[in-house]
């Protein structure tokens, strides 16, 4: 059995042959295992915070330019009443990435790495174009949204926007340089910003609380045609694939003893509250957007399906009322800047993760990132160009690029709900309980079908 030294070994000896060359067998080896945890002994407080940081990397993808405008219609459309599906989606959200995350820590393989060694080299290649194709269309709406976010609080016209996101590439390999941790912070500090930017907005909007609540219980109202159209974008829009590949890989940035299965189950403890607890603040984002969009703009007849329009709605008193004011617009381009920026940073660690574990190949960060960002920033450089930078368009494209990643949900979904339910390979105290296991593979077929149906009602509209 070849040690961790003889691969850090062979891995210096494959790099004096070129920047392309063989992964080693760990998932991130430049962070795995670096962040030290507490012993047993330690209190619960000092043990969460040693474990707290991966689940903001996951929980901004829940919160990402993608969920923006379709978040804030459903609210200026239909009220407060798709609140309920905000809260079934999320709580989707907590099963399936706890089961990522388990599957990390549990048997040393990320999901990639896990899928590869279950299927052939042939399988395994096809799955990797599929997962790179759906980290590339996340990155097109980053790119999107953050040349969007820019137009509005500086006036760049939007090809400029989107030459200037290349520069994302040297915010990664700084951060990089500074240690995991830092990371893990940055992004945390950008969540906060998004939160408090429309915990402020929605507490100057007023909404009614007593609606708000009564949102969050599931009504038959919701299978309406327009409400179920509205619903189906809303939930296709809450599990992204990437995901589920870069949260089963960072957790292992945490050095625990993998010999010792205690070890494990407390790691795999304390990695859920993580994970809950932010994927909670990402929920309570998505409901700050649909009670914004509820709040101050149900009823209007005004079109709000881009950023633009709400940026401009928020600052018309023919629209939003008294409220009204620069501030609250200003404010909402910033968060989504900020959200723009978070959700890069995650899409190239999910971008290197499913190269090695699939193809078992790794590239330099810088060269992963810069291929990466150039690939999204073409296309999107094309269109700005061909359609003279129109917003309607670019929010389209943003759009067009979630119906992409609802196809590629199975492929990462199946996997890993086969994978945690194997005691085999999880081992009989990890492997998914038979309630998890089937509430699993309820939700997989159930947010496949939707966005089955989603993509069937998107083609149809465009003929």
């Amino acid at each position: 059995m070849r040690t961790d030294e003889d691969c850090v070994s062979e891995s210096s000896r494959s790099s004096q042959r070129g920047l392309i060359r063989p992964a080693n067998e760990r998932s991130l080896e430049e962070i795995n295992s670096t962040v030290e945890t507490p012993s047993a002994s330690a209190g619960f407080w000092r043990t969460l915070a040693a474990f707290c940081g991966p689940g903001a990397l996951v929980a901004v993808g829940y919160m990402d330019p993608g969920n923006w405008v379709t978040s804030i219609g459903g609210g200026s459309q239909y009220g407060y009443l798709l609140l309920s599906v905000i809260l079934i989606s999320s709580l989707i959200a907590m099963l399936l990435q706890h089961m990522a995350a388990k599957l990390g820590i549990a048997t040393g393989m990320d999901l990639a790495q896990a899928t590869r060694a279950h299927t052939g080299r042939r399988t395994g290649f096809v799955l990797w174009i599929v997962t790179e194709l759906a980290i590339m269309a996340t990155d097109i709406a980053e790119v999107t949204g953050a040349a969007i976010a820019l137009n509005l609080l500086f006036g760049l016209n939007l090809s400029m926007g989107v030459l200037l996101t290349i520069g994302d590439v040297f915010l990664l390999l700084l951060l990089m340089r500074v240690g995991f941790r830092k990371i893990e912070a940055f992004v945390v500090t950008l969540i906060c910003t998004i939160m408090a930017v429309f915990i402020y907005e929605v507490w100057i909007a007023k909404p009614i609380f007593s609606q708000v609540i009564t949102g969050f219980v599931p009504s038959t109202q919701v299978f309406h045609a327009g409400q179920l159209t509205m619903a189906l974008g809303i939930v296709g829009a809450t599990v992204m694939p990437h995901n589920l590949y870069l949260h089963s890989s960072i957790v292992q940035s945490r050095a625990v003893d993998r010999s010792d299965e205690e070890s494990l189950a407390r790691a795999v403890r304390f990695t859920t509250w993580d994970s809950n607890i932010q994927l909670s603040a990402a929920f309570v984002v998505n409901c700050l957007l649909l009670i914004l969009g509820a709040a101050l703009f149900y009823g209007t007849t005004q079109d709000l399906s881009t950023f633009g329009s709400v940026y401009a709605a928020l600052q018309n008193p023919a629209i939003t009322g008294a409220v009204a004011s620069p501030v609250l617009s200003t404010l909402f381009a910033v968060a989504l800047l900020a959200s723009g920026q978070n959700s890069t940073i995650t899409g190239t660690l999910s971008g290197q993760i499913v190269m090695e574990g699939f193809i078992r190949l790794r590239i330099p960060m810088w060269m992963r990132r810069m291929v990466t960002r150039l690939v999204a920033v073409i296309p999107v450089l094309i269109c700005t160009l061909i359609t003279g930078g129109d917003e309607l368009f670019m929010d389209d494209l943003l759009v067009s690029t979630q119906v992409f990643l609802s196809l590629a949900l199975p492929v990462s979904m199946v996997p890993l709900v086969w994978l945690t339910g194997s005691k085999r390979i999880m081992g009989a105290r990890f492997a998914n309980a038979p309630w998890m296991g089937a509430l699993g593979w309820i939700a997989t077929a159930v947010l496949t079908v939707l966005n089955a149906r989603l993509i069937i009602g998107t083609v149809q509209n465009l003929f």
